[in-house]
């Protein structure tokens, strides 16, 4: 790889870039706007190996770090290790760093440095590993919240989507005037996109990750009570496939094996459709330390508003945020009896289930944009350094097509 050029602006995420997961989304959406305020950047994320480590499009750069490691926490160490190496290239040139994790937060912090510093806090690794990873021991914990402490306390800024993180982060000892909240989004739908030629009559569509915290167990239970209906329910996953085997064990169980329908790894083109046409969209979102001591901001649940379908989502405060009674359907977390009973009622009355979509996507259209998201973000840039980006406007931005490819993060 060539030397780098004297980029003004860095954007590190431990993340896998592209990825039909949500946090593509963050990263296209975040980072293409740091780039745009100051005039390109670099992009440093995670890659595996049919990615290329390295690639330019004007004047933004994308680093991929491609771990050798199988070692969750060995994979960190190696991006932190690469992370500061990149760090001391561009040592003088830096102005603004922008980081996502810890794994990329302390190595941007803990150096003498001149650029100004925002963490984005969508996450919390010492609240969200053990989900995936039951048998990290106290002591890893402690050293993970450690390195999320330094983050916090050092950054400049702090930036997190929902009112719920903001306020637990608060509860852990941050002041509320370095937290900036700014919402996700998504891009209201102007036309409807094609009925895939593979969908049943009806269905439910559930889309996103199959971590224990999204509920798609109490989905299947729900569902099972719908037995009487004709009616499929379609299954998005962008986990991979072993993450699937408990939930198929469970449908085959509750007798829905020809019942659902299982789609992998859509493109965002590609699910935009399937979600368009359900007839209603469900997240059934966990009462757990990751959606209550955390927090988070569903983007399925803003994508399925921008296509103006109908929603039912568990009531939690982070939901709560971006969905009201007039806009979508709450239902207590962890029932599936009631969750079955909100879902018939919407089936027979599907008028009314329409007005409720048109007017989810009418909320959407006038608060929960991207491009209401992405002027914030930029506020929040030119106040951290104001003179600096002063220097470059959106038009003189390098395109960013390395990190918007058709793939990338249409799940959350």
């Amino acid at each position: 790889m060539k030397a780098m050029p004297a980029h003004r602006a860095l954007y590190a995420s431990f993340d896998r870039v592209p990825s039909p997961k949500g946090a593509a989304t963050h990263i296209e959406r975040f980072a293409g706007t740091l780039f745009d305020t100051f005039g390109g950047g670099l992009l440093h994320v995670l890659g595996d190996a049919p990615m290329p480590r390295y690639e330019r499009e004007g004047n933004v750069e994308v680093l991929r770090h491609v771990p050798r490691h199988d070692n969750f926490l060995d994979r960190t160490q190696s991006f932190g290790r690469q992370l500061t190496t990149t760090l001391a290239q561009l040592d003088t040139s830096l102005e603004i760093c922008h980081f996502r994790d810890p794994w990329s937060g302390v190595p941007v912090l803990d150096r003498a440095h001149r650029y100004s510093t925002v963490y984005e806090i969508n996450g919390l690794p010492s609240i969200e590993l053990p989900s995936t990873y039951p048998l990290l021991s106290q002591r890893t914990l402690d050293k993970i919240r450690q390195a999320e402490r330094f983050c916090r306390d050092n950054a400049d800024s702090i930036v997190t989507p929902s009112d719920t993180i903001a306020h637990n982060l608060v509860r852990m000892g941050t002041s509320h005037k370095r937290i900036t909240v700014i919402r996700n989004g998504a891009e209201p739908c102007t036309t409807t996109p094609l009925r895939p030629e593979q969908a049943p009559r009806r269905y439910l569509v559930y889309f996103g990750a199959l971590q224990a915290w999204q509920g798609l167990d109490i989905l299947l239970q729900a569902f099972a009570r719908l037995a009487d209906l004709d009616l499929h329910l379609v299954i998005c996953s962008s986990s991979h496939h072993r993450l699937e085997k408990p939930f198929r064990r469970l449908a085959t169980r509750l007798g829905l094996d020809e019942r659902i329908v299982w789609q992998h790894g859509l493109g965002r083109a590609e699910l935009s459709r399937w979600v368009a046409h359900a007839e209603i969209s469900v997240a059934p979102l966990t009462e757990c330390a990751r959606n209550l001591e955390q927090g988070c901001c569903p983007l399925k649940i803003l994508k399925s508003m921008a296509l103006g379908v109908p929603v039912v989502a568990s009531d939690i405060p982070a939901v709560r945020e971006i969905l009201t009674e007039d806009t979508g359907r709450l239902v207590h977390p962890g029932r599936p009896a009631e969750l079955a009973r909100a879902l018939r009622v919407l089936l027979e009355y599907p008028e009314a289930a329409k007005a409720m979509g048109k007017r989810g996507r009418q909320r959407l259209e006038q608060e929960l944009t991207w491009a209401a998201s992405t002027t914030a973000l930029r506020h929040l840039y030119q106040t951290l350094v104001p003179q600096l980006a002063s220097q470059a406007s959106p038009s003189q931005s390098a395109p960013v097509a390395p990190i918007t490819p058709a793939t990338a993060g249409a799940y959350s």
